[in-house]
């Protein structure tokens, strides 16, 4: 069992100290579920204290996992990291990421939404090994049920149930705190823009000029979607320093279009884990070397006119207990920028990919200046369909429309409004201004341009920034683009774009 305990550390040329951020982890009893509490189901087997699902490869489409049910009312609000030991043999690859071996928590909550919380990329075969998840708990939860199986797949897993452990994590802190904002970026208006990876020529400039854009959250990446990767420091440092230097030249080209820059660390030394959990969460070595890189950037950049704001790590994920835990570790890296820079303000993110259910436990820092960043790609099986198979196996599977049903629940403006919820009232509860770094839809998604238009306007009534995923990155997500999937052509105007436009210019503002 881990202890989160006091940590000082030396990181660079000063001492950071890691507040305590709870006690020793102890599981909760709620959550001890013995074998009399599980329905086996059609493929499964309950022998003393362990769950074994064996589907043939015939069944591999049903969803086979035995059953408990499990009252969350207590827990409403909340953050819970499920844990339970188990192993696999020849377990089919699903056609969904997110199937495959199964440990998930799903329930519907009072206000008709559905939450399904699992880990992904569970296949194949493997050895004992803790699986884990965690979750935010909707504030009108009733009832859910656990689920220990496969899902889309065939082959064999076992479970042994006396290891499932239930934690809550995160307990909220600076529950009162009021974020306050210098007049200079108190009395800056909503600022609208989009992401890209930062390799901007004239040309990039110029279109965005001409577009309006007043923000460019200027992505630090590489590698995306592998794992294992940023392993290797000194390298890690040598492209870092190229990305900075191209920056810098940017900034300077930009000047004349007003356009400003959130510094966005898209890859953090360490990279994700198998899990897809950030590497430096776990291992010292990458988190004393992420507070060395902001430090870094703070001191080139400070004073730059061109940046509005340092965006920490991108999309962080933490799955299981940790001891560089991802909000502490953002808390230390903005205490260490400030030390060097006061005044360009430093953008948080929450956890679970930046979604907005995860500001239900998301804490403020105790500091000034701090904008929070949400993204938006709910439901993603709209957003993201047909994108890479993570939503659907090319050819096989009809598009989801937008308005519509998906799944069980109908979406609509008023659907993306409860979704972000969470975020709105973390808004007016801390006084926070907000920032919407991605938000998208693939452009072949039927109802992509409705869908943006209904975000943006709510985006708008809300008073929060936000930028566009993506311009000139992937030509997928791109407004000069159209087409369908393995199809797609360069496109000088269609209807996200026409959306996009009009809410670069803040003709989408609430009627």
């Amino acid at each position: 069992m881990l202890l989160l305990r006091s940590l000082v550390h030396c990181i660079g040329v000063g001492m950071i100290a890691v507040a305590a951020f709870g006690a020793e982890l102890v599981p909760l009893k709620e959550f001890q579920l013995p074998a009399a509490r599980w329905v086996p189901g059609k493929f499964g087997k309950i022998t003393g204290d362990r769950i074994v699902i064996d589907v043939p490869a015939g069944a591999r489409s049903a969803m086979n996992c035995a059953d408990a049910v499990v009252d969350l009312v207590p827990f409403r609000g909340q953050s819970l990291c499920f844990t339970i030991r188990g192993r696999a043999w020849n377990v089919s690859t699903p056609r969904d990421t997110w199937n495959g071996v199964k440990f998930m928590l799903n329930y519907r909550d009072a206000d008709g939404q559905e939450y399904w919380h699992h880990p992904s990329h569970l296949k194949g075969t493997f050895d004992w090994r803790e699986i884990s998840f965690t979750c935010s708990i909707s504030p009108t939860a009733q009832k859910g049920t656990l689920k220990l199986g496969l899902q889309d797949s065939s082959g064999k897993v076992e479970f042994d149930l006396s290891s499932l452990k239930v934690y809550t994590l995160f307990p909220q802190v600076n529950r009162d705190y009021k974020v306050s904002y210098p007049e200079r970026v108190a009395s800056t208006p909503l600022l609208r823009g989009v992401m890209s990876p930062h390799k901007f020529t004239d040309d990039d400039l110029e279109t965005l000029h001409k577009w309006n854009v007043k923000l460019v959250r200027a992505q630090i990446t590489r590698d995306w979607g592998k794992a294992n990767t940023d392993r290797d420091l000194a390298e890690y440092d040598r492209w870092l320093d190229g990305k900075l230097d191209h920056l810098e030249e940017v900034f300077q080209k930009a000047q004349k279009y007003g356009i400003l820059f959130v510094i966005d660390l898209h890859s953090p030394p360490g990279g994700r884990d198998e899990t897809r959990d950030m590497h430096m969460f776990y291992d010292k070595k990458y988190a004393d070397h992420f507070i060395k890189v902001w430090q870094r950037i703070a001191r080139r950049f400070k004073g730059n006119h061109s940046v509005w704001a340092y965006d920490l790590v991108n999309e962080p994920v933490q799955t299981r207990p940790a001891p560089y835990d991802y909000w502490n570790l953002q808390r230390m890296a903005a205490e260490a920028v400030r030390r060097i820079d006061p005044d360009t303000p430093i953008v948080i993110e929450s956890n679970e990919w930046d979604s907005p259910v995860a500001f239900r436990y998301l804490s403020p820092l105790a500091m000034d200046n701090v904008i929070y960043q949400v993204h938006m790609y709910h439901p993603g099986q709209f957003t993201h369909q047909f994108v890479g198979n993570s939503y659907g196996e090319q050819g096989k599977r009809d598009f989801v429309r937008y308005p519509g049903k998906m799944g069980s629940e109908y979406w609509d403006k008023e659907m993306i409004r409860k979704r972000l919820q969470a975020v709105r009232d973390f808004q007016k509860r801390h006084n926070a201004r907000i920032f919407v770094g991605e938000f998208s839809a693939i452009l072949w998604a039927p109802g992509a341009a409705d869908y943006l238009r209904d975000c943006i306007e709510i985006f708008e009534e809300y008073g929060w920034d936000w930028t566009y995923h993506a311009f000139r990155e992937w030509d997928g997500w791109s407004l000069e683009h159209e087409g369908t999937p393995g199809n797609i052509r360069p496109s000088a105007n269609n209807d996200r774009k026409e959306v996009m436009l009009k809410g670069f210019r803040g003709e989408l503002k609430k009627k």
